[in-house]
């Protein structure tokens, strides 16, 4: 395996993953604003197709590609072993492979995802690339990345990110791999400020966790899971002019 074109999380943090992706706020929230972004592109290709394929790309544990399931026939593709067997032991259909090297024909699915996944990527471009490949023509794009890299944390360091993009940035790329824009937005606006501040003490504290995701906030999972969940209602008609994340949607001419 060519570990120079797209490297895994370090080991330990798929087992934090698969325990806190169905409570952890961050991930119950974005799945939730997710969720909202794939009902519409999912209304809008009924008329195409009736049970869409949908290819995850990077699907690491499973927790969003058990929720695009809800929308067809969804798959999973992964370079990591350990992400696959979290996968596999919840009965979702997954590959192993490359984002850069998608084990797939062309035109093979009406949507793929890349969920906090091409920040990986030492050569995005490529991933985007193959992303636009397997991909039906007129079939939807739904990306989601990190956001400013003076937000950078231990988050990004333990997750093997190569950068944080700028909307300007992730659209530029995606434009170049041949995808043409219908949205894009900052997303996690209600925590930019406290995410901002935690991330900025840590670096003059010099504290740093095994991983953010690992930090017990479990008592107010539920409030803080809502409050970002409920960006969802904004992010209908309105695009966020900054936020922790950025979410696009593009399609394959």
């Amino acid at each position: 395996m060519n570990q120079t074109l797209s490297k895994e999380m370090q080991p330990h943090t798929y087992a934090i993953m698969n325990r806190v992706e169905d409570s952890h706020w961050w991930y119950v929230g974005r799945r939730a604003i997710l969720e909202s972004f794939l009902e519409r592109i999912i209304e809008n290709r009924k008329s195409a197709i009736q049970n869409p394929r949908i290819l995850d790309v990077g699907c690491g544990t499973g927790g969003n590609l058990e929720m695009l399931a809800k929308f067809g026939a969804a798959e999973g593709v992964d370079v990591s072993d350990d992400a696959l067997e979290f996968c596999q032991s919840k009965g979702l259909t997954v590959h192993k492979g490359l984002a850069e090297k998608l084990p797939f024909a062309d035109e093979s699915f009406d949507v793929v995802t890349a969920l906090d996944v091409v920040e990986h990527l030492d050569d995005d471009v490529a991933g985007l690339k193959e992303m636009n490949r397997v991909l039906k023509t007129g079939g939807k794009t739904l990306i989601f990345v990190p956001a400013f890299m003076w937000l950078w944390g231990v988050q990004d360091d333990v997750s093997n990110h190569r950068i944080r993009y700028t909307k300007k940035q992730i659209v530029e790329r995606l434009e170049t791999a041949g995808f043409e824009i219908e949205r894009a937005t900052y997303a996690n606006i209600t925590f930019f400020a406290p995410i901002l501040g935690g991330r900025t003490l840590m670096r003059i504290t010099g504290i740093k966790p095994e991983s953010e995701n690992n930090v017990n906030v479990s008592a107010l999972n539920g409030v803080f899971g809502k409050l970002f969940g409920a960006e969802k209602l904004w992010l209908k008609n309105f695009n966020f002019p900054f936020g922790v994340s950025i979410v696009v949607v593009a399609e394959k001419k």
